[in-house]
């Protein structure tokens, strides 16, 4: 009478088994590679994922004084010292840096939405605008407004979308100075000439100052 014949072990537990312990290995083998390509390996830089920066809050000075005198205080509050070169375009003048530009070429750079500006270390004309570069490379022009819109353009109270009148110059109308940033700014008209007959009269800029920004980027960046 023969033997029974032997049972032979199921072998599928055993090849599962070994398959999930090479492809762990093999697993094992790539981490690094794709840790060093993580931190940029080979000597290059980390790869660093865009981040939306913020646009800048207008800024409101409401305490009363001469016109140098406002403009000194604003300059101070927004860490901005005079351009070091006679004139400059935005893109190229250096962060916490403030210059001028003619009412017509700011309304013309805001109207079509130029990429750049063109700046100016003295004002070229009496009714210019001052343009602030802040440290973070935002722009910021500034401009005079009436007393009733000081609560609307700051922050806490300041409706998604307002209609501002920005003066190149102070007025009893328009006594407080204002820095608006430059990327919250639609605008659809040139600057008026509050007398027509004099070329360097005080002149107005009607815009909307938009709740966020309504730009790609703030003119003369990259």
């Amino acid at each position: 009478m023969g033997h029974p014949a032997r049972r032979i072990p199921d072998s599928a537990p055993v090849r599962r088994f070994f398959i999930a312990a090479m492809f762990g290995i093999a697993l094992l083998g790539l981490l690094p590679v794709r840790l060093d390509a993580a931190r940029g390996g080979g000597g290059g830089k980390t790869e660093v994922m865009p981040v939306q920066t913020a646009a800048p809050a207008a800024v409101v000075i409401e305490s009363a004084g001469s016109e140098q005198e406002l403009r000194k205080q604003l300059r101070a509050k927004n860490g901005v010292a005079e351009l070091n070169a006679p004139n400059a375009r935005f893109s190229q003048a250096p962060t916490g840096s403030f210059g001028f530009i003619a009412p017509q070429q700011l309304g013309m750079a805001l109207v079509t939405q130029s990429p750049d500006l063109g700046l100016e270390r003295a004002p070229s004309a009496a009714n210019a605008y001052e343009i602030h570069k802040l440290a973070d490379g935002s722009g910021m022009v500034v401009g005079f407004i009436p007393r009733d819109l000081v609560s609307q353009v700051t922050p806490a109270n300041r409706p998604k979308n307002i209609r501002i009148a920005l003066h190149s110059s102070p007025s009893e109308k328009a006594p407080h100075i204002a820095a608006v940033p430059l990327v919250k700014l639609m605008v659809d008209r040139m600057p008026v000439r509050l007398d027509p007959k004099k070329a360097d009269s005080p002149v107005l800029l009607d815009m909307d100052l938009q709740g966020t920004a309504n730009r790609k980027s703030v003119p003369g960046t990259q």
